[in-house]
């Protein structure tokens, strides 16, 4: 099955992506029949720095396999602290490549412009679904934006009473009296700025309850390990010990899974692009080591990697018009 997508993206996603008539192939391999083959060039050699986000930690890892496996006399060093420490690389050069699981914002492209003189390049590598994760054994059958946010801030501005318990969530018997667990990134992750002001409505989450987690796996861990936890981190963590809810956009709203169907027609409400930024003059060619990276990211190889890690891959035309940010 084809899904269309044209002017019905998400309202994250919104104003990001300019695709017209994009095309998403949504049958059971999920890539585009049209994504392009790498083809290996002459000449690729050196050290290629990664250092940004946590989401995208294990994913650049993958490709950093992938790729060492066409040039094996490339050297890639990942680290994923998480995204807030991109760009700060990117503007000291100490990493070429900044990945990062949300748009920089507009004091961070500002810092970078005043160092280089331009901008940094944005490049959109993935799909994903920012997952609501529950315990397996619990029968929640998902949860509006108002009723996350009334669960994880103390600000309330999405509209709803405060949710300390699962009976105020909706659930019955032993679960009715249960005190709501939660667990979620920290202030340097891009995913917790993004579930803020997505989730939250740019509000605050409730510190006193609010246990931070390193990384998007301990989210899970926790999850797994808490009967009665939530959490949130994106949809390539997800194991068999957590699920992830349904969420709706608005109180009593129709319930979307999060999958690439409902991510790409906006109904699912917490869908994000991933990005690698990079520090590319657009007076000068980019180098030859980071261009290539990014064109076997943005390959049939490449998204095949995004979906064996757990996220949705872009369709080509989408890859087409990310390289030309580079070309």
């Amino acid at each position: 099955m084809m899904i269309s997508m044209t002017k019905k993206i998400l309202a994250p996603l919104s104003g990001l992506i300019a695709l017209g008539g994009m095309t998403l192939q949504a049958n059971d391999s999920l890539l585009d029949p049209d994504l392009p083959e790498y083809d290996r060039v002459s000449g690729v050699s050196g050290n290629l720095n990664s250092i940004g986000s946590d989401t995208l930690n294990n994913l650049l890892l993958l490709w950093a396999e992938g790729f060492r496996e066409i040039y094996p006399n490339v050297n890639i060093q990942v680290q994923g602290a998480g995204s807030s420490t991109a760009p700060a690389a990117l503007i000291d050069g100490t990493a070429q490549l900044g990945p990062m699981s949300r748009a920089m914002t507009g004091a961070e492209m500002d810092r970078f412009e005043a160092r280089h003189g331009y901008k940094p390049t944005e490049i959109r590598v993935a799909i994903d679904a920012l997952a609501v994760f529950v315990h397996r054994e619990n029968p929640i059958a998902g949860l509006s934006l108002p009723q996350i946010d009334a669960i994880y801030s103390n600000t309330y501005r999405l509209g709803h009473n405060p949710i300390r318990n699962w009976g105020q969530a909706g659930l019955t018997g032993d679960w009715a009296n249960r005190s709501i667990s939660l667990y979620g990134r920290n202030s340097v992750s891009g995913t917790y700025g993004y579930f803020k002001n997505v989730a939250l409505g740019g509000g605050d989450f409730d510190g006193a309850r609010y246990q931070e987690q390193p990384g998007s796996s301990t989210v899970v861990q926790s999850v797994t390990a808490d009967r009665f936890g939530i959490g949130y981190s994106g949809i390539g963590y997800q194991t068999s010990g957590v699920r992830a809810i349904p969420v709706a956009k608005e109180l009593d709203g129709e319930l979307f899974e999060p999958t690439p169907q409902n991510c790409v027609t906006g109904d699912y409400p917490l869908a994000r692009f991933l990005y690698v930024y990079v520090n590319k003059n657009p007076r000068e060619p980019m180098d030859r080591l980071t261009f290539e990276f990014i064109r076997f990211i943005q390959s049939k190889q490449g998204q095949e990697v995004v979906l064996r890690d757990g996220f949705f891959p872009l369709p080509a035309i989408a890859t087409a018009q990310e390289l030309e940010k580079v070309q």
